[in-house]
């Protein structure tokens, strides 16, 4: 007799980058929710870009993106891909985390038979996802948001974007969101960490891929570039929700890092 054993992915960043008290945590979500921005995004969304950075830091900016998230939660089941980079893991290529279980502080989610088809195709490399935070930081506020819902992470190297994004376009549909995992620049003195992001801000905003490539300045870029080409070739619209760094809200402003929020729709 074959048992098939449960893969399950424990938390790693909990109590790191955000609490692992249930409670302490539906409320610190709930306040990033209630008191963020609240831009219109016209049209049906499609997926959002958004920070990973230890909630003090940027759930305020996180928040203005799955307020929008929340409005879909309408008891049918959602596909959520999520796009995060690897920061502490030499990958080369990308890794579908094809777990059962994700655990979080907030209960169990749902992976997907998706991912496990996909990690077929692409690999499945559990180190590269074992400490990983770009991924993580993402599940509490999913499940804050949504009651029925899979996930299909996916871990991301030095993978080429126009071939992740024609990988990725047969699998989004009316219920599969898209949510790309990435912070802003890193360690510029206030000013310029503004300005910096400012002209990153707008090439995801114009879907202009060459000037990301460009002058954008960001950690996540491959699951923003694929984004982006998704975007052009799918028509989506890209909307600005919201942009802070760390100078902002909880830390100084010699050296900051740069947070925002964006959404795709259709």
């Amino acid at each position: 007799i074959l048992v098939r054993v449960m893969l399950i992915k424990k938390p790693a960043v909990a109590d790191y980058f955000y609490t692992a008290n249930p409670d302490m945590l539906k409320n610190q979500i709930e306040d990033c929710l209630n008191n963020s921005v609240d831009i219109e995004v016209k049209g049906e969304l499609k997926g959002l870009i958004v920070p990973h950075a230890g909630y003090i830091y940027s759930g305020i900016v996180a928040g203005a993106a799955y307020k929008h998230l929340k409005k879909y939660n309408d008891g049918s089941k959602k596909k959520i891909i999520i796009l995060g980079p690897s920061h502490r893991y030499p990958l080369r290529g990308a890794s579908v985390c094809a777990y059962d279980i994700f655990e979080t502080p907030l209960g169990n989610i749902n992976g997907s038979k998706i991912a496990k088809e996909m990690a077929q195709k692409i690999g499945f490399i559990p180190e590269a996802d074992q400490f990983e935070h770009s991924l993580e930081v993402q599940l509490p506020f999913l499940q804050s948001v949504l009651t029925n819902f899979e996930i299909i992470p996916i871990v991301l190297g030095n993978v080429n974007v126009n071939e992740l994004a024609d990988f990725l376009k047969p699998f989004i549909d009316e219920n599969t969101f898209l949510i790309v995992s990435t912070d802003l620049s890193h360690f510029f003195e206030y000013q310029k960490a503004v300005d910096t992001d400012n002209q990153t801000s707008d090439a995801i905003l114009n879907q202009n891929t060459k000037k990301m490539i460009e002058t954008g300045d960001v950690c996540g870029i491959v699951g923003v570039l694929s984004s982006m080409i998704l975007a052009k070739d799918l028509k989506w619209n890209t909307t600005f929700l919201d942009y802070k760094n760390s100078g902002d809200t909880a830390g100084t402003k010699d050296k900051v890092v740069g947070y925002g929020s964006y959404a795709y729709s259709i």
